[in-house]
């Protein structure tokens, strides 16, 4: 059944592996569902309400390994297995890889064992190809905060090379994206270095450190590579002004890759770790998530 971890300030829900949503894109250890901060819905879903389903769509905070190329994908042939961390084995067809499509699934080894304020999972793959590792997450909730925390160990015989980011649908309360918004980063965003430019109707305005609405976008909105590709801090800050409620990412990492997505009704900074992982060795990195009121 469904995961609650709770307090006084927050309500994190989860999903355990084998509950919800089941496809090959996003992670399937501790797929947080929604969070509330003072009984404010402050997550959302990567499609509107009336096309949301929990099988099929990203919600709350989802992450990802890999997606423009998973592990070992080059390395498979059409009809053989290539790695999905967190997920299992993805048989490949003879199109190129895209994260949206409907893989056949042989699904990862999955365990997972809760305490009142903690929840641990663990996904284990066998060795195929060469490939094989051990993905441990522990989601601990504090205060008005909590951290997920990873631990990849390769135990296959080959490099283990992609990235992982979080996949962060927000939405405070019943608000669409507009006026009322403000994202905040650390560093100076460079547009004339952006990877791609997604902008309907010019509903996102760029300032120098902040990303802020000008009205509801109707459609989609995308911009890849916000740092330019310099080594920046990893976090940023979403302020919602009418609600007076804060929400603040750090990462344990510095990050050459960020990305923001949205629409009318969710708004989603991600920031990406690069993983470069020889056989035998591990890596841990975590995400920190602040919740708090506007003085």
């Amino acid at each position: 059944m469904p995961q609650l971890l709770q307090n006084q300030q927050l309500e994190i829900h989860l999903d355990l592996p084998d509950e919800g949503y089941h496809l090959p894109r996003f992670d399937w250890t501790g797929k947080i569902t929604l969070v509330k901060f003072q009984n404010t819905r402050v997550s959302g879903t990567e499609k509107p309400a009336a096309d949301d389903d929990v099988r099929r769509c990203g919600r709350g905070l989802y992450n990802e390994f890999g997606i423009e190329a998973p592990v070992g994908y080059a390395d498979t042939p059409a009809s053989g297995w290539f790695s999905k961390l967190g997920v299992g084995w993805l048989k490949r067809d003879d199109q190129p890889y895209h994260f949206a499509h409907d893989y056949e699934i042989r699904p990862a080894v999955f365990n997972v064992q809760a305490e009142p304020n903690k929840i641990h999972l663990t996904c284990t793959s066998p060795l195929v190809n060469g490939y094989a590792y051990v993905l441990k997450k522990e989601i601990e909730l504090l205060d008005s905060s909590f951290v997920i925390r990873y631990l990849l160990q390769n135990t296959g015989t080959k490099a283990i090379v992609t990235d992982e980011y979080n996949h962060n649908f927000l939405a405070i309360g019943e608000a669409l994206i507009g006026k009322d918004y403000s994202l905040k980063f650390p560093f100076e965003l460079q547009p004339a270095l952006f990877g791609e430019t997604v902008n309907p109707a010019q509903k996102v305005e760029l300032l120098a450190r902040e990303v802020r609405f000008n009205g509801v976008p109707a459609d989609p909105f995308f911009f890849s590579n916000l740092s330019g590709g310099e080594s920046v801090p990893a976090s940023w800050e979403l302020i919602h002004r009418e609600t007076g409620i804060g929400i603040r990412e750090t990462g344990s990492f510095t990050t050459r890759k960020i990305n923001l997505w949205g629409w009318q009704h969710v708004v989603s900074p991600e920031l990406f770790f690069r993983i470069s992982l020889p056989p035998g060795q591990s890596v841990a990195w975590s995400r920190r998530y602040d919740f708090y009121r506007v003085a």
